[in-house]
């Protein structure tokens, strides 16, 4: 990152909102369908950092350690956000209180819950799930389950 930001929960909460209507696919085989999500979308971010032009992936950092690797592309997808709402209720912690990643068009194991830090990087790494045998891409209508 050229310009790297660091901000609290209630600078983040007071950035622009959007809502995503989507459908949610597990790598174990269920689905639920007609979710919307109220958040933050990541396109907020390109205006808050500097991203420099030879990052090609993301790391989207989590509470305990957790991580997911994207590439940017999917990162900036117009359907992807920081949810912080589910169907009109704020998100519970189970499900990833307070900041949630959400990308709609991945498997699930791509929303990341508790969201702490976003990286861009130039070379692609391995988050969590992809280091114990899932698929780095993640795509449901190819079956993108594991490595």
């Amino acid at each position: 990152m050229e310009r790297p930001r660091e901000l609290s929960l209630e600078e983040f909460m007071a950035l622009p909102r959007v809502s995503v209507f989507s459908d949610i696919h597990c790598v174990t085989g269920w689905s639920r369908l007609d979710n919307l999500w109220e958040g933050v979308g990541t396109s907020q971010l390109k205006g808050l950092v500097g991203i420099l032009p030879e990052a090609r992936f993301v790391m989207v950092h989590a509470e305990g350690g957790f991580t997911t690797n994207l590439p940017v592309d999917d990162f900036f997808a117009e359907d992807v956000l920081f949810a912080v709402k589910h169907n009109g209720e704020t998100i519970s912690r189970e499900h990833g209180y307070p900041v949630r990643l959400v990308v709609p068009r991945l498997y699930f194991w791509k929303s990341a819950k508790w969201v702490t830090g976003v990286e861009f990087m130039r070379e692609d790494k391995r988050g969590f799930w992809e280091s114990h045998g899932y698929h780095e891409h993640g795509d449901p209508w190819t079956e993108e389950r594991y490595g």
